[in-house]
């Protein structure tokens, strides 16, 4: 059990919420799902999490055709026959043919990781309820092979979901849920400060009054996230923009926007 607390780190600032979730989901020993629009760092939070404990993260990314399976061990039974087809030896040693998957590798590893299980709800419906056992037990067992395969340390597990789909209340039981709130001004400043040693005051200051007046136009299809203010501060400084002109001009704006209708919007409400 991690007894270090979370406080974030240098390129990573957390609030006081999201850093008090991460500590209790791994002194209870159970998994954290984080939820929040795009944007917001739940992806980038796993691997602040490891960096800030010394852990080795391990990443499981998850696609719709993603089956819990694939994350507990795979046997290679092509390359078995292939095997078996040309005489090589040990075809008849099964264990050398089962591969381990993402969690396979999170309980086998001698010490303590934080498995990152990104994007949970890309994959069918019944995704999470084939992992209750595995998350909660933190075991599985290799029908090839009559073994059970036990975590040496229960992993600090983190759960990312983007709300494409509802996930089942049998998961969300065994779950700590945070949801990531979209920064306010004064810790979206904390956020720039990590990423840029001589931004100008001024500069910033413009800059984070139109992105935040952006963010409040009614209909955007897609508002611009936290990396894309800094990508846009980045080339406001490299094109030596006018502070006191960015709302006037809006340089740079597909930086921040990424939809063609978006773009028109901002347009027509800036005329």
């Amino acid at each position: 059990m991690s007894k270090t607390k979370f406080t974030g780190t240098d390129t990573y600032v957390a609030s006081e919420e999201l850093m008090a979730a991460v500590d209790v989901a791994a002194q209870l020993q159970k998994p954290l799902l984080i939820k929040g629009e795009p944007g917001t760092g739940k992806t980038m939070l796993a691997d602040a999490v490891a960096k800030a404990l010394d852990k080795d993260l391990i990443v499981w990314n998850i696609k719709s055709t993603t089956k819990a399976q694939d994350g507990l061990y795979i046997y290679d039974t092509v390359q078995r026959l292939y095997d078996s087809q040309f005489g090589e030896k040990g075809v008849d040693n099964i264990a050398q043919y089962i591969k381990l998957g993402k969690l396979g590798e999170a309980f086998t590893a001698e010490k303590q990781v934080v498995l990152l299980i990104d994007e949970i709800d890309k994959a069918d419906i019944e995704f999470p309820n084939d992992l209750l056992w595995e998350l909660d037990q933190m075991e599985f067992y290799i029908n090839e092979t009559k073994e059970t395969v036990k975590a040496n340390e229960r992993p600090i597990v983190i759960i990312t979901s983007n709300a494409e789909k509802e996930l089942p209340d049998a998961f969300l039981r065994r779950c700590i849920f945070h949801y990531i709130d979209f920064p306010d001004k004064e810790m979206m400043k904390q956020i720039v400060d990590a990423h840029f040693e001589n931004l100008e005051d001024h500069l910033l200051e413009q800059a984070m009054n139109t992105f935040y007046w952006i963010r409040g136009i009614r209909d955007l299809r897609k508002k611009p996230s936290t990396s894309e203010l800094i990508d846009w501060l980045r080339a406001l400084m490299i094109g030596g923009c006018d502070p006191d002109k960015i709302q006037e001009q809006l340089p740079f704006l597909g930086v921040l926007m990424k939809k063609d209708e978006d773009l028109d919007v901002v347009k027509d409400m800036n005329n």
